[in-house]
């Protein structure tokens, strides 16, 4: 009895059962036995119903045991795994920073600009980027801040984006258009947030993007909502794959160079801030990301 215990407890755990119907369960088991006996007219001694409780309650702290252990497991499972998804998205976001301000100290060598000059600017942009990436990491670590929502320009948002990206899409041979946005056009949310959000479709775009073609970032009002597009020329996408590309640790190409987490993280942080992050497929040409957020004006 107390290995079929064990092996219940571990089922009821696996169905998503709770330690108060794990017990219920032997109960209405006892209640079983009983009024089965009762109806074929077989009434219990007094010794033999002392001994079915008996083995009754062995089996339940058997199940209950085994139950425990699983559910500690599973927890621990889950917990592995959140910490790993909180690593690889710092982590994946402090190279996307990393990335730029090289490319940018690249430029400034190779070209003899001044500093104080937009080249400059840009590395002093992603340099901050990545503080500000490891203060939000120590905020979190200590009390779980995530960070101030506030009132922002999507004009002055589309131009930082273009500004920081256009480097790497003229590295990779790429075109990279970002036509003019509304100036009365805003949103509120976290913009640090949702800068890097945005960044992580544009480095997908610009990854997958065939060689000698362009990405084109537009924003624009549709209704009560804000809608940012990233178009690329990838080639489409194959049959039902469109939602399973935001999936964690995903990769659609033998490129293993990133970690498949930048979309993911982009849902995830554009959700936070009530928005959207969708893709339709455009056969034979290419995808369209399409981030939605809840439209103000200024």
């Amino acid at each position: 009895m107390g290995v079929t215990a064990t092996a219940h407890g571990k089922d009821l755990m696996v169905l998503g059962y709770s330690v108060d119907q794990v017990v219920h369960d032997y109960g209405d088991l006892c209640q079983a036995i009983t009024e089965l006996a009762f109806e074929r007219d077989a009434p219990f001694a007094i010794q033999e119903f002392r001994t079915l409780n008996r083995c009754l309650d062995n089996a339940i702290a058997d199940a209950v045991t085994e139950f425990s252990f699983q559910r500690e497991a599973s927890l621990v499972r889950n917990r592995d795994a959140e910490d790993n998804r909180r690593a690889g998205t710092l982590a994946h976001e402090l190279r996307n920073s990393l990335g730029t301000a090289t490319i940018s100290l690249r430029a400034l060598e190779l070209s003899g600009m001044p500093v104080g000059g937009a080249t400059g600017a840009l590395l002093k942009r992603s340099l901050t980027a990545m503080g500000n990436l490891i203060t939000r990491a120590l905020d979190d670590v200590r009390n779980g801040v995530q960070g101030q929502r506030e009132t922002f320009s999507v004009a002055s948002f589309i131009a930082d984006a273009y500004n920081e990206w256009e480097p790497r899409a003229s590295l990779g041979g790429l075109v990279f258009k970002a036509p003019a946005v509304d100036p009365a056009l805003a949103v509120c949310g976290n913009r640090e947030l949702l800068l890097a959000a945005l960044g992580n479709v544009l480095q997908n775009a610009f990854k997958f993007t065939r060689p000698h073609s362009e990405v084109t970032l537009r924003a624009y009002a549709f209704g009560e909502l804000v809608q940012i597009d990233v178009m690329d020329h990838c080639g489409g996408l194959p049959a039902g794959s469109a939602e399973s590309m935001f999936t964690p640790f995903t990769q659609r190409s033998d490129d293993k160079s990133g970690l498949g987490l930048g979309l993911s993280i982009a849902r995830q942080s554009i959700e936070a801030d009530t928005g959207t992050l969708s893709v339709r497929d455009v056969p034979a040409v290419g995808c369209i990301f399409t981030i939605g957020l809840p439209r103000l004006t200024l």
